[in-house]
């Protein structure tokens, strides 16, 4: 199961997450976030992260020049388009990296609509919010039944430290991982690592 820690920005959390058994991990690059990671922190606090934990780059709405630009900063593998992007900006990014495309799950999505987007690599089914970022809250997964597309997504929306068995016991054929976040902070845009750890372990328990 794909793992990613979104909302990372601390020197103490990047330690930690160097040494869980996880996929990814998120930078956060919309400003108007609590998980905003400032510019002023140096990109090279991520260095400690061994390779084969994936950094992906959350904008909302982004033009691609300061896309690209952060993304050569911080060296990121994914981008991961988290606002109202259209297909052909989405396109342009997906020519240059590859792109994890988020969709806000309600009562009145239409997953067939998305099919556009098949050039993804994933995609991110979130809670519907009237704002750009994390709810806290989980959105009714069984919704997801409606999805038939090819391309691999992750869960996110209000995944918590006791959701274990929730999430490894979750079945859809394109189902692939999870995306963590607000549940396991101790202050807006400070993760927990105790939380964190326990987490990592009993999910491997699960696997």
């Amino acid at each position: 199961m794909v793992v990613k820690v979104c909302g990372i920005k601390t020197k103490e959390n990047i330690e930690l997450i160097s040494h869980l058994n996880i996929e990814m991990v998120g930078l956060n690059f919309y400003p108007p976030s609590v998980r905003y990671i400032e510019l002023s922190v140096p990109p090279d606090h991520f260095d400690i992260l061994p390779k084969e934990i994936k950094r992906v780059g959350v904008f909302v709405n982004e033009s691609l020049e300061e896309i690209e630009s952060l993304a050569s900063k911080f060296c990121l593998d994914y981008i991961q388009l988290h606002g109202e992007e259209d297909v052909d900006f989405c396109k342009s990014v997906a020519a240059k990296y590859k792109i994890i495309k988020v969709f806000r799950v309600d009562e009145q999505t239409d997953f067939k609509n998305i099919s556009e987007f098949s050039f993804a690599e994933y995609y991110l089914f979130d809670t519907a919010t009237k704002h750009f970022g994390g709810s806290g809250k989980k959105f009714d997964w069984s919704r997801l039944d409606e999805y038939q597309g090819d391309i691999p997504f992750l869960l996110s929306g209000g995944i918590g430290p006791h959701d274990t068995e929730t999430v490894s016991s979750y079945i859809h054929p394109q189902y692939k991982g999870i995306d963590i976040n607000s549940k396991f902070e101790s202050s807006p845009g400070i993760k927990d690592n105790e939380l964190l750890f326990t987490f990592m372990e009993k999910l491997s328990l699960n696997k």
